[in-house]
C-alpha cells in the first residue's frame, strides 16, 4: 500500500510551530513550494533559543511543573563552537557584516547569530506568515478516523483570553528541544543539603564566586561553563562518564578545575563522592546533562511517542509513518550543524506535501524504523541516543539533498567542520580564534559570491 501523499502539485494549509531557526526555514521552504503557512510563535520575536533572556525560571533545576517556563538555554558568554561559514544555511551565507552591533568574529556571539536569523526573516520576509505571541495548546487529529490531512489546531493569543480553533491540512513541529531539562540521578541527592541548578538556568559566572562547583556533563555547553565559572569559584570540579581515570586530573592552564569520573553518591553533610574514589564538599551541582524532547500540545492517541528521549516511531527523523506526511518534525538531531540539517529536512517536508518528492509506502516507512532501531539495540545505543546523528550527520544531509535532487554538502563544510573537531581537542582554549583552515575558507567565500550573484 502506498503512502497517503500528494501526487501532483498541490497547495496545502500548514501550520508550524515554532518560529527559531528550523520554524524559519521551514516557512520559507513551504512557501516556496506554494503551500499557505501560517507559523505560530508564543514569543514576541523570532529565534527560538537563540533569544537571550537574562532571567531564569522560578525553579533553577527545571523539575517543578508549576515553574515559571523561560525557554532560552543561552549563557551570556556564549560563542559558537562552530565557524559561521559552517553553521549558516545552504543558499543563505552567515557572512560578516558591518554595523555597531555586528560581531565579525568566524565563532560570534549568540546575538550575532539571532542577527543573522533576522536577516533570513527580512530577506525572504517571512514575518507576514508569523503570529506573534500566539501559543499552540492543542494539535489533534480533526476526525480521530480522519488520519488524511486534518488537523484541529487550538492557539491563544496572549493579549486574549480565547481559544482560536482552525483546522489544517498538515502540522509542522518546530518547537526545539532545549527547554525542559534532563537531570542526573545521584544517589543520596534527596539528602544532600546544597543548591542544584540546570544548565537551562545558567546565565553568568557572578552566584558562584568562591563556591566549591560539581558541574555534570561533558557537552560543549559542560566545556564552556565549567571555563566560565572557574574564573570566579574556589573550585570547579567536572563530572563524565567519559572520564576513566582513577584520580582527578587538573586541567591545563587552571588551579582550581578538576575533571572527575561520575558522581557516586551524595550525602547529607554535603559531600559527594566520585566513582574514581575522591570526594568534595560542595555548595552547588550544576547539570550540564540535556533536555527532553517534549510536545506538549500534541495529540496523535499514542502514534507518536517519546521514550527515553526517543520520538518514534519516525521515519527518517522527520515523519511517523502512520501520519505521514500530513505531520512532521524539524530539527530533532542533535550532534550536528543545525541550519542546513533543518533546511534539507525542509526541503523534503515541503516536496513531498505539494507532490514533487515521494514518500515509500507506510509498510516501507515503519521496516526502516524498525530496521535503525534494531541496529542501534545490536551496537548497544540506549534509546536517549536515537536521535544523536554524530557520527553520520553529513551522510544524513546528503541522502536528504538526494530526495530533493539537490548537490550533496560541500566539501569545505565537511572539511571545515572536521578540522574544527580536531582543533578543540587540540588547542581547547583558543580553537575559536586560532584555525588554519584558511584554503576551505577561501572556497568557502568562492562559493557565497556565486549564491549571492545568483
Amino acid at each position: 500500500m502506498q503512502s497517503q501523499i500528494p501526487q501532483s502539485k498541490n497547495s496545502y494549509k500548514v501550520a508550524v510551530i515554532g518560529a527559531g531557526a528550523a520554524g524559519l526555514v521551514a516557512a520559507r521552504e513551504l512557501r516556496r513550494e506554494g503551500h499557505q503557512v501560517v507559523v505560530f510563535e508564543r514569543n514576541s520575536t523570532i529565534g527560538g533559543t537563540w533569544v537571550y533572556e537574562p532571567a531564569i525560571e522560578s525553579d533553577p533545576l527545571g523539575v517543578n511543573p508549576s515553574r515559571t517556563i523561560v525557554h532560552t538555554s543561552l549563557y551570556d558568554s556564549l560563542r559558537t563552537n562552530l565557524p559561521r561559514e559552517v553553521m549558516g544555511f545552504l543558499d543563505y551565507p552567515f557572512v560578516a557584516k558591518q554595523g555597531k552591533q555586528r560581531d565579525n568574529r568566524r565563532f560570534p556571539g549568540h546575538p550575532e547569530v539571532l542577527h543573522y536569523l533576522e536577516d533570513f526573516m527580512s530577506e525572504f520576509k517571512l514575518s507576514e506568515l508569523i503570529r506573534f505571541e500566539t501559543e499552540v495548546i492543542h494539535v489533534g487529529l480533526f476526525k480521530e478516523e480522519e488520519t488524511q490531512g486534518k488537523w484541529l489546531v487550538k492557539s491563544r493569543r496572549k493579549d486574549r483570553n480565547v481559544e482560536d480553533d482552525e483546522v489544517y491540512n498538515a502540522v509542522v513541529v518546530c518547537n526545539g528541544h532545549y527547554t525542559v531539562p534532563r537531570v542526573a540521578e545521584i544517589p543520596g541527592i534527596d539528602l544532600w543539603p546544597g543548591k542544584q541548578i540546570h544548565s537551562h538556568n545558567y546565565r553568568v559566572p557572578d552566584p558562584f564566586c568562591k563556591k566549591v562547583v560539581v558541574l555534570i556533563g561533558s557537552s560543549a555547553s559542560a566545556y564552556d561553563i565549567s571555563r566560565d565559572i572557574a574564573r570566579v569559584a574556589k573550585e570547579v570540579h567536572v563530572a563524565s562518564r567519559s572520564i576513566t581515570t582513577e584520580t582527578p586530573t587538573k586541567q591545563v592552564g587552571y588551579n582550581n578545575l578538576w575533571m572527575h569520573s561520575m558522581i557516586k553518591c551524595a550525602y547529607e553533610d554535603g559531600t559527594l563522592v566520585f566513582q574514581d574514589g575522591s570526594s568534595v564538599l560542595v555548595d552547588v551541582i550544576l547539570h550540564c546533562t540535556g533536555y527532553k524532547y517534549d510536545f506538549p500540545f500534541l495529540e496523535t492517541t499514542n502514534i507518536v511517542t517519546v521514550d527515553d528521549n526517543r520520538v518514534g516511531p519516525l521515519y527518517q527523523h522527520v515523519f511517523p509513518p502512520p501520519l505521514a506526511p500530513w505531520l512532521s518534525f524539524i530539527g530533532l538531531p542533535w550532534k550536528v550543524v543545525p541550519f542546513p540539517l533543518c533546511e534539507l529536512q525542509s526541503k523534503w517536508v515541503a516536496g513531498i506535501l505539494s507532490g514533487r518528492v515521494s514518500l515509500p509506502s507506510q509498510e516501507e516507512m515503519m521496516s526502516d524504523v524498525e530496521a535503525f532501531y534494531a541496529n542501534l539495540e545490536a551496537a548497544g545505543m540506549p534509546k536517549r541516543y536515537t536521535h544523536n546523528m554524530a557520527s553520520y550527520q553529513f551522510e544524513y544531509d546528503d541522502w536528504l539533498a538526494a530526495q530533493c535532487r539537490r548537490a550533496p554538502t560541500e566539501e569545505w563544510r565537511k572539511q571545515m567542520y572536521a578540522a574544527t573537531s580536531k582543533n578543540k581537542v587540540i588547542q581547547p582554549e583558543t580553537y575559536r580564534d586560532e584555525w588554519e583552515d584558511h584554503n576551505w575558507l577561501l572556497q568557502a567565500h568562492q562559493d557565497f559570491h556565486q549564491y549571492i550573484s545568483n
